[in-house]
């Protein structure tokens, strides 16, 4: 039992969108119809994209690359700046969760040794923002993107068109924000250099390109995409494969079903979709505060056109909660595990740093779109 309780606590969305998709059969027979729920590109697509996450984090290219930097700060302004802005630019290739799995116990280290421990938690919940609002600028940043991105085969112009200019106000409100902590002169330790696969950074180099290639439609054929990457990682390191998150894939298939069990019931439609269209925006925001913003976007999907707005509500939604965004709850679990975590002042943090950034982000697409 105490094995079952951790992975629930573990899994909460999984739990949820598994219990959702049971009761959505009720009102729907299960059929073959259910096969055309699932977005089979989107699955295939970020498992690719996690595979090479993985693999790039495993040959040790993104530590090198966070150490180098390191290195080069003279300050604890300076060096609180590269921990933030690190995360924001790298989710944009390798997910937002990958970005703050790798760079907060990075970050937590770094400001220990430094003896600026006083940083850690504006260092943290900013590196969660800057993650979560730099990844929405790639459809390859989030989940969420990815699946938009390509249930509404959307054009780049109209991606980028959409994301780009709240992307570029996050990215200036994160740099103000850090300019807020205090500066104080610093020695950065020296340490042995990070180590690099060349061979796996390599191979994940080159499947990554073919992982862009085919989001973006040059390779059309996905299953191509997933052959090459699986057929390379066995050579190369096949315990990679396994790295996958497959539990956020499984998450994925449940709220398919829920959402096209749902979309099939004619009151549902018609009262979902009546509010939906009126407020695209707001529905997706609210609603990525209760279930996260991957599963709305799902949800949501099945009710209405306007990718657009339902992109950027998605995206925006991330902030608010510790529950909009998984990325959050990842953060708040490596801090809350750190030496001397004090998770009550972390969420305080958290949840105005979110509030204003919520706030200011809606004004800021009202104005835009």
């Amino acid at each position: 039992m105490q094995q079952i309780w951790a992975f629930i606590k573990r899994e909460k969305v999984l739990v949820i969108a598994f219990i959702a998709a049971v009761i959505s059969c009720f009102f729907v027979k299960p059929s073959a119809e259910y096969l055309d729920y699932i977005d089979l590109r989107t699955l295939v697509l970020l498992f690719c994209l996690m595979v090479v996450s993985a693999g790039l984090e495993a040959a040790g290219f993104i530590s090198k690359m966070a150490q180098t930097l390191m290195l080069k700060c003279k300050s604890s302004l300076a060096l609180n700046m590269v921990l933030v802005l690190l995360p924001f630019f790298v989710a944009m290739l390798v997910t937002n969760d990958v970005a703050l799995i790798t760079f907060v116990p990075f970050a937590i280290a770094v400001l220990t040794k430094v003896d600026r421990k006083k940083d850690i938690i504006p260092v943290v919940v900013l590196q969660t923002i800057a993650a979560n609002m730099g990844g929405m600028a790639t459809p390859v940043g989030n989940p969420q993107n990815l699946y938009i991105y390509n249930s509404y085969e959307m054009s780049n112009a109209d991606f980028f068109g959409a994301v780009l200019p709240i992307a570029g106000i996050s990215l200036l409100g994160v740099v103000i924000s850090v300019l807020f902590l205090k500066s104080k002169k610093i020695n950065i330790p020296t340490e042995a250099p990070a180590k690099v696969d060349i061979k796996l950074a390599a191979s994940c180099a080159l499947l990554f390109v073919v992982s862009l290639l085919t989001v973006f439609k040059v390779i059309i054929n996905f299953w191509i995409s997933l052959g090459i990457v699986v057929v390379v990682m066995l050579i190369v390191k096949p315990k990679i494969l396994l790295k996958a998150d497959f539990f956020l894939l499984l998450t994925f298939v449940c709220f398919f079903v829920f959402s096209g069990n749902f979309g099939r019931i004619e009151a549902v439609q018609e009262f979902v979709s009546g509010l939906i269209s009126k407020q695209t925006y707001w529905c997706s925001v609210g609603l990525s505060q209760i279930i996260s913003n991957v599963p709305a976007a799902v949800l949501l999907s099945g009710f209405t056109d306007n990718s657009k707005m339902l992109l950027i509500g998605v995206d925006i939604g991330g902030l608010g909660t510790p529950i909009a965004s998984l990325a959050s709850l990842i953060s708040m679990k490596i801090y809350g595990k750190s030496e001397g975590a004090d998770t009550n002042k972390y969420l305080v943090f958290f949840l105005v740093s979110n509030v204003v950034g919520l706030v200011i982000l809606s004004i800021a697409q009202y104005l835009i779109y």
